[in-house]
């Protein structure tokens, strides 16, 4: 809720109760208690909020928010048998910890599996560049995935730069390197402060790619100082796009608007999506909250292996034993300052 990825977590944390209004308005047999505790985004910190919250009551976590976090908190939920769904942390070591563990969003070598998919089946580019964090568990994962499938789908790399959390403070040799590579469509398995310093770089160097990112670019028009006239055209695979004219889409963007005065991205409709799932399993399993959180557990994993769930960021989701999700991908591109689906 503080912190770096500050962005992601109240987007969780709203979209979170949202979902549990709306579901404790209708007056069923199961109510919801939200509770939520900041871990700034620290493995340490998480554990701790975790542990605040089992003092509480926890029967079910919705969470953590990011990748570091949810790997060292499920390990703890593992050994308590206590069910958790995290809206939006990728990595695939979030859900090895045990079958108690469930993930919303893509894994990242889905991600880079999927985008190699859509720029090649979509003709995006013809020469591809990338750029990627290699000290970074989420961007090099993706890196890994996409470089496969883009080879296997006959996608031409011409360029792949890496950098590090040490040296990320100018990217314009990454960029420099891309263009002189003749790169038409640069990939970008990055998150979106390092986005947009490439953008920049770009920008001033005359050179208009088409540029491609993964859902860590979700923010880019929301960074400070930003001009966001750079993101224009800028596509980036992710399961919720907020001007979707579904009525469900529809309905939770003008909830969201109303409730706190901005547009939710696709972290607020992940941990939207992860309330509803849940409740719809409680109501099928016949879950109450009288039993303890084991119980409830044990109820839960029977039902998320074997259902179907539609949601605002994917129809038709189903879940394996190993807690990943299978679900369609779908991309937006920036377009007038705002994401608009493709």
């Amino acid at each position: 809720l503080t912190g770096a990825a500050a962005i992601y977590g109240n987007a969780c944390k709203n979209g979170a109760q949202i979902a549990v209004d709306e579901i404790n308005a209708e007056g069923g047999d199961i109510q919801f208690e939200l509770n939520y505790q900041d871990d700034e985004g620290d493995a340490e910190k998480a554990v701790n909020a975790y542990n605040t919250l089992k003092d509480w009551g926890l029967q079910v976590l919705v969470g953590p928010v990011t990748t570091t976090p949810s790997i060292a908190v499920a390990a703890e939920t593992a050994n308590d048998n206590l069910f958790m769904m995290t809206p939006s942390a990728s990595a695939p070591a979030v859900i090895e910890s045990g079958d108690n563990v469930f993930q919303i969003c893509f894994t990242d070598p889905n991600q880079g599996v999927a985008s190699a998919d859509y720029i090649a089946e979509n003709k995006l580019g013809t020469k591809v560049g990338i750029i990627y964090d290699s000290s970074d568990a989420y961007s090099s994962g993706i890196y890994e995935k996409f470089k496969a499938e883009a080879d296997a789908k006959g996608l031409e790399i011409v360029a792949a730069e890496a950098f590090t959390a040490d040296n990320k403070s100018d990217l314009s040799t990454q960029v420099a390197k891309c263009q002189q590579a003749g790169a038409d469509l640069v990939f970008l398995p990055i998150y979106y402060q390092e986005a947009s310093q490439i953008l920049i770089a770009a920008n001033k160097s005359g050179y208009e790619p088409t540029f491609f990112g993964c859902d860590g670019m979700d923010g880019i028009l929301t960074i400070e100082g930003f001009d966001t006239s750079l993101a224009e055209g800028l596509m980036l695979l992710t399961p919720f796009a907020a001007d979707a004219q579904d009525e469900k889409t529809q309905a939770f963007v003008s909830a969201y608007k109303e409730a706190y005065g901005d547009t939710p991205n696709q972290f607020a409709a992940d941990a939207y999506d992860v309330v509803y799932a849940i409740y719809q399993a409680a109501v099928a399993g016949g879950i109450n909250g009288d039993m303890d959180a084991s119980d409830v557990c044990d109820a839960l994993k029977a039902q998320f292996t074997s259902m179907t769930f539609d949601g605002l960021t994917g129809d038709g989701m189903t879940w394996d034993a190993s807690g990943a999700v299978s679900k369609a991908p779908k991309a937006v591109v920036i377009k007038d300052g705002a994401y608009a689906a493709m």
